[in-house]
């Protein structure tokens, strides 16, 4: 990927993913079924999401602990979770092509930009840590755990508890959504 591409979507990436949801929020057609499975599986993603910002500590140090002993983007797999948990639950396939693609596009350089900086910053850890640890899938087995704890500062700083109250109102807007209906 060339780096202005990846520096490109580094830069976009949260305006465009306001763009995907305001798109998201038009195009969405949920039903109870369909609600209640995405809800599930966005909030799998969530929980991802606050469990690796707990661990998280940017620019700071090498994180190879908690979720970061099994993949080296916990936070965009759980990303990712939400996002399929929403296509799921406002049951629109065209915004899950969407989805796909802006993932594929746009968080996959990303993934790759903050994988160079990292092997910038700690050569030698990083280079031990990624022959260990994969990019994106997870691999649950045979990784030893970091030395790391969940630390509940780290989440506030973070500020994941955002992802949190955005979770929490999307859910209730496709639930009047489909109430209105």
């Amino acid at each position: 990927m060339p780096k202005n591409c990846a520096a490109w979507a580094s830069r976009w990436r949260v305006s465009l993913g306001f763009v995907l949801a305001a798109a998201y929020l038009v195009l969405a057609q949920p039903s109870r079924l369909t609600l209640l499975f995405g809800a599930a599986i966005a909030l799998a993603g969530l929980l991802l999401r606050a469990w690796s910002a707990g661990y998280l500590a940017k620019n700071q140090r090498l994180v190879t602990g908690g979720p970061y002993s099994y993949t080296r983007n916990p936070l965009y797999l759980g990303s990712a979770l939400i996002g399929l948990g929403c296509v799921v639950a406002g049951r629109s396939w065209t915004m899950g092509v969407a989805f796909a693609a802006f993932f594929l596009l746009v968080y996959w350089p990303v993934m790759e930009r903050e994988a160079e900086f990292l092997r910038g910053e700690f050569p030698q850890a990083f280079e031990a840590y990624s022959r260990q640890v994969p990019l994106f899938l997870p691999k649950l087995i045979g990784i030893p755990a970091g030395r790391e704890r969940f630390q509940w500062r780290l989440y506030r700083k973070n500020r994941e508890y955002e992802a949190a109250i955005g979770y929490v109102c999307g859910m209730l807007f496709l639930a009047f959504k489909m109430w209105l209906r």
